[in-house]
């Protein structure tokens, strides 16, 4: 069954679905290079997820990055755990209500994101790479 939007918001499988909508707009650069980034859908961020971006509160992160940036791997490396781009569909659904503007709209932003981290870019950059996928 595909997702559906609920009295609160889009579950987390519609959130996914835009999620990999906004990847799908990514410059071709970009998306070649995307290799096996799984995307993952969550509530909120565990206590682990919010200490290791120095937050408190699970309503105050909503996407992460856990991975290491293209431009930091190596063909020598061990294998390690996929990349991850986190998702978490409550904080998401709390900004896009307070700062007005459409759910997709703030997931595109955070994909994004999360995105520039993976290939280790600046927040200028990230902003470069979210206009260039509009």
């Amino acid at each position: 069954m595909d997702g559906y939007v609920t009295r609160d918001g889009p579950d987390a499988e519609a959130m996914e679905a835009m999620a990999r909508r906004s990847l799908e707009t990514l410059p071709d650069a970009f998306r070649r290079k995307m290799g096996n980034v799984v995307l993952r859908i969550e509530e909120y961020a565990d206590r682990e997820s919010l200490e290791a971006v120095d937050l408190t509160h699970p309503m105050q992160l909503s996407g992460l990055y856990t991975g290491r940036p293209i431009g930091e791997k190596s063909i020598s490396d061990p294998a390690s755990m996929p990349d991850v781009i986190h998702l978490y569909r409550q904080p998401i659904l709390a900004e896009a209500r307070e700062r007005g503007i459409g759910i997709e709209r703030l997931v595109h932003h955070v994909v994004i994101h999360e995105v520039g981290h993976h290939f280790g870019l600046s927040d200028d950059d990230m902003h470069a790479l979210e206009e260039a996928a509009e």
